[in-house]
Parts: structure tokens; sequence; C-alpha cells
């Protein structure tokens, strides 16, 4: 049997979901977490500090993708600054629809400097990307494992940061105070609110996230309050800490009595306004968790596909069958 081999030209190579995956990290959530480790708890982040992060990275990811390219440079510096470009600008969307911190940013000559970066960072990995050696790898059981941290990793960071981004996006002062029970109120349970409507519950300092709590009052039937799924916190002052961890619906004003319970036996809630959060991630909070997960196992799982895409092709079957074409 002769095996005919032909020189096909070099494609180019676009990046896969490891580095799309490390792309996602460094540049939503990242600024977020580091955030909130380096500061005091009831500092809110500035946009500038998230956006300096995409623009850093730029570079970076430029000369990853140039230095992966064929030895062309018109295709390899063009390639790599048009997929940076394209991932900044999906960066820069979140903060800017989704997660809208303090502060103001000027948007245009964000994405236009990043872009310059990365056609920088594009020149130097096409230059160092010439000295090393281009053969391909098969692909490793690793993929597996890396994967599967970056599912369990990416699914947890996603809440992380829809909680710190609703925390940071939110407008006006600490809660007004209508009422609440427990411990830390005096109010015994009662509360009066001004109107009827909506209302959000909070808990107090390290009070459980997930109290079952009931409003009753004017005559009607127990009312069960609407657990918030992520509920943000850091709301409050020096004298005590609020996070906001479900929603009640009363039909009018008047005096109404709350009843929470909750694992802890000195747990406190108070009754204040809904907080007003700035962008999607006011919606997002509601969202059910596992979706919130699924979402941030998204890049992992991608990852877990391609290695055994990668291996099925590595096989010696296929390798064989497509040698006898």
């Amino acid at each position: 049997m002769i095996r005919v081999v032909q020189n096909r030209p070099m494609s180019v190579r676009l990046p896969g979901p490891g580095v799309l995956t490390a792309w996602l990290a460094a540049t939503v959530p990242a600024p977020l977490v580091v955030y909130e480790w380096t500061h005091r708890w009831e500092e809110d982040q500035p946009i500038s500090t998230a956006l300096w992060w995409p623009v850093l990275a730029s570079p970076v990811l430029a000369a990853v993708v140039a230095a992966r390219q064929p030895r062309r440079p018109a295709v390899a510096v063009g390639l790599s600054t048009l997929v940076t470009a394209a991932l900044l600008a999906v960066s820069l969307a979140y903060f800017r629809w989704v997660v809208p911190l303090t502060g103001e940013a000027r948007w245009g000559r964000v994405l236009l400097g990043g872009a310059a970066l990365a056609v920088a960072g594009a020149l130097i990995g096409y230059v160092v990307g010439g000295r090393l050696p281009h053969r391909a790898r098969p692909a490793s059981r690793r993929g597996y494992l890396v994967g599967g941290l970056a599912v369990v990793s990416g699914a947890l960071l996603a809440q992380t940061a829809v909680r710190l981004g609703a925390e940071d996006s939110t407008i006006g002062q600490p809660p007004h105070e209508y009422g609440g029970v427990g411990p830390y109120s005096t109010s015994a349970g009662r509360f009066t609110v001004p109107a009827g409507g909506a209302y959000a519950i909070f808990s107090v300092g390290f009070s459980p996230a997930d109290p079952d709590c009931r409003v009753t009052g004017g005559g009607s039937a127990a009312r069960a309050a609407e657990p918030v799924s992520v509920p943000p916190g850091d709301y409050g002052g020096d004298a005590a800490t609020y996070a906001w961890v479900a929603t009640l619906r009363v039909p009018s004003p008047g005096t109404w009595t709350l009843d929470c319970r909750a694992d802890d036996p000195e747990a406190s809630y108070v009754v204040g306004d809904v907080p007003e959060i700035r962008g999607a991630v006011g919606e997002v909070i509601h969202w059910p968790v596992g979706v919130i997960w699924l979402l941030g196992a998204v890049p992992g799982l991608l990852i877990v596909a391609d290695t055994a895409r990668r291996r099925r092709a590595s096989h010696p079957a296929v390798l064989t069958a497509a040698g006898n074409i």
C-alpha cells in the first residue's frame, strides 16, 4: 500500500477553550475578587480599577495567539489583534451593562487603548513564536483534570462575581429600617411601612442567609417572602452589616408582623427598602443558583469536550484511517 503525503498549507489557529477560560477568569471575576480582598468591606469598587485588568491582559492574549500562528506577519498580527479586540469588547460590555460599577469611564478610549496594546503584544508574540517549535502534541489526559477544576472553580467564581458585582453596583445609602425580628431588633417582629409594595428583608451581621420568613397582618393570610438566590451583602455601616436575603410584598400600608425561622436562634432580620442595583446583575441575583453555576462551568466543560475531541483525533485507529485516504 502506498501512502501519498500531501503538503497542506498551514491554517490559522484560533485560541482554544483553555485560553478563553484564562481570559474570562482574569478579566471578569478577578478584578472583583482581588478588590474585595485588598480593600475595606464598605468601599465600593470604582470602574477604573476593574477596566485595567482587561486592558493590561490584552497584549498578553495577543502575544499568545500570535505565537501560535503560521509564519506570516500579516496573518499573525492581524488575527491576534482582531481576536483580542473582540474578547476585550466582551469584557468591557460586562462592566458596562451587566455590572456597572461606580464612576465614569471613557469606553471608546479604553477599547482603543487595549487594541493598541494588543498590536504591540502581537508583534512580540510573532517574533518570539518564530523561535519556538510548532510540533503538534497529542492531547493529554491532564486536559480532563484541568477542565474538571475549571468547572468547579468557574461555578464558584460565577456566583461570587454576581454577588460582588451586585454589592458594588448598588445605588444609595444604608437601607432605611422599618422594624424587624430577633435580638438585634427592638420592634418584636412588628414593622410599619408607608405604602404597599415590595420590601427587602436584611440579615444582620452573621445571621443565616436562608431564613424562612413570613409576614402577617391586615386580616390576610400569611405571606411567604421570596428568597434572593445570591444575597448581596456589605450594606449598612460600622454598627452593623446587612445582606439582602429575601423580598416580601404587602398589599397596603400599615403595621405588619414578621416571623423568620433560621438555624441560629440569635439571628436577626430587619425590613427595609429594596436596594436599587444598576445593570443586569440586579436581575441575575434572582436567577436560580444552578443556572449561575452552569454558566460559570461552561468554559471548563468546553475544555473537557476539546480534550476528548483531540484525543479521539489522535487515536491510532483514526490516524490509520486518515492515512489510507
